[in-house]
């Protein structure tokens, strides 16, 4: 969560605007333009903070565009090391409360990879019902509270129940699902505690199991609803060249397996990461930058549908066609990042079908945890989370003891395309007052979801030079 005095009110942000607007009209009725320096500070929507600095000279032309992430540096790594191998899922959940099941799954997966373990069909199927959860509660919370306000000319997701409570309710009974299914395929909504190295520690009762069927069929109709109103958004149009990098799982739509995919063609398996991603570090931000060939990419909804669509269930498929024929701005594959929150939308309907096929005659078996045979290796774990490919890879020496470990999440992964982006987009926005060019950056940054535990208004604004004071 954000620190308390990086909290700023979107009321607050826009009177302080308007009072800046106001000196700037006046400025520039003796100036036709002059060079400025916009500072986005407080961006709370990754892990920790991060703020956005534009320089553009007299000519509109911009000489400077940085995405700072300037969150604290927590050593989840450094952590993991000398820790034994069953230690490492339990840290690395703490990483992220909502994607703390993600975490969990990619950290198993890396180990079992390094210990050469194989699991049951029966723990496969129960940790992509806990990973499915996760996904549904947090695409409904980012499309609904934190994008929807945007399109709707609402401050906040808060203000959406004044006009829009049968949305908002709609999105609340989704998120409870998604909490409900993690609860009882993971032990409880938050960090879980089930699963384990080779299985799980408990399983879920046949009753338990069969509730969350019928409450799944049950969700159906919210969730194809939400499909449709993400489908009517009036999105800003806008186009961008980049590759899209996914899981491929051969005639599957891919969460938990696969390989590495590229939508130039590339294919790899997910251990030979390294040579086809580069992790680079600059002094102006704590987070890493993720590249391949030297170039920004873009992975999460949009990446995958655009390289998995057709293996979409039925439901969903049958949605994304009719917006496809109804609205152009929605055509796949689909250039255009604002659209992210449509492409949540429709995984969501994707996951929920996948869900209950997954469950459909399913009976669950007693199986305890498979012991591994503890020896050195190198394992590496690769899922696909709601923002895009989850990293985690482990050393171990002979006694299980980790020797090394390096986790690259989504958020690393699109921070030089967020800001590649905000370079393209931006000449367009220059002729437009202060207000509106934040509320555009605003607009694209959190079609990214590049975090979400913070607030959905998150930036303060600093204009510089004569379009506002220092």
């Amino acid at each position: 969560m954000p620190k308390k005095q990086n909290k700023h009110s979107n009321k607050r942000d826009n009177e302080e605007t308007k009072k800046v607007n106001e000196e700037n009209k006046k400025t520039n009725d003796t100036e036709k333009t002059a060079p400025r320096i916009i500072e986005l500070n407080t961006v709370t929507k990754v892990e920790g903070h991060a703020k956005l600095l534009l320089n553009i000279d007299e000519n509109n032309q911009i000489k400077k565009c940085e995405l700072q992430s300037v969150e604290g540096s927590r050593y989840f790594e450094g952590m993991l090391v000398e820790r034994l191998y069953y230690e490492a899922s339990e840290i690395s959940s703490r990483i992220c409360g909502i994607c703390s099941c993600a975490h969990t799954a990619a950290s198993i997966k890396a180990i079992e990879n390094a210990l050469g373990l194989k699991v049951t069909e029966q723990t496969k199927i129960l940790r992509e019902l806990f990973t499915v959860g996760e996904r549904i509660r947090s695409h409904i919370t980012h499309m609904y509270f934190l994008s929807l306000p945007d399109y709707l000319g609402v401050e906040s997701g808060m203000d959406l129940a004044k006009d829009h409570r049968d949305e908002v309710m709609r999105a609340l009974r989704l998120m409870k699902l998604g909490n409900d299914i993690v609860s009882v395929f993971a032990g409880r909504d938050l960090h879980p505690v089930s699963a384990t190295i080779g299985g799980f520690l408990h399983l879920p009762k046949q009753e338990e199991i069969n509730s969350i069927l019928e409450r799944l069929k049950e969700a159906m109709p919210d969730a194809i609803a939400a499909a449709k109103l993400f489908a009517s958004l009036n999105y800003r149009k806008y186009e961008i060249n980049t590759e899209y990098c996914t899981l491929i799982d051969d005639g599957k739509y891919p969460i938990m397996e696969g390989d590495l995919y590229s939508s130039n063609g590339d294919r790899f398996p997910e251990e030979k990461f390294t040579e086809f991603f580069t992790e680079y570090h600059e002094a102006r931000s704590t987070a890493n930058f993720v590249v391949k060939d030297g170039k920004s990419y873009l992975v999460g909804a949009l990446a995958r549908l655009n390289n998995n669509y057709q293996h979409l269930m039925p439901e969903a498929k049958k949605i994304l066609k009719e917006s496809m024929k109804s609205n152009p701005q929605l055509t796949f594959p689909n250039n255009n990042p604002f659209i992210m929150p449509y492409a949540q939308a429709i995984e969501t309907v994707h996951f929920i079908e996948s869900a209950i096929n997954l469950l459909t005659n399913f009976t669950i078996k007693d199986e305890k945890p498979i012991e591994p045979v503890v020896k050195a290796g190198k394992g590496t774990g690769i899922i696909e989370v709601p923002r895009g490919l989850l990293i985690h890879q482990y050393e171990l020496d002979k006694k299980g003891m980790i020797t090394h470990a390096n986790i690259v999440t989504p958020t690393a992964q699109n921070l030089r395309f967020m800001e590649d982006n905000v370079r393209k987009v931006l000449p367009a926005l220059l002729n437009l007052d202060n207000e509106s060019i934040v509320l555009e950056m605003e607009k694209l940054i959190r079609a990214f979801d590049p975090c979400f535990s913070c607030s959905t208004h998150f930036l303060e604004v600093t204009f510089e030079g004569p379009r506002g004071k220092n």
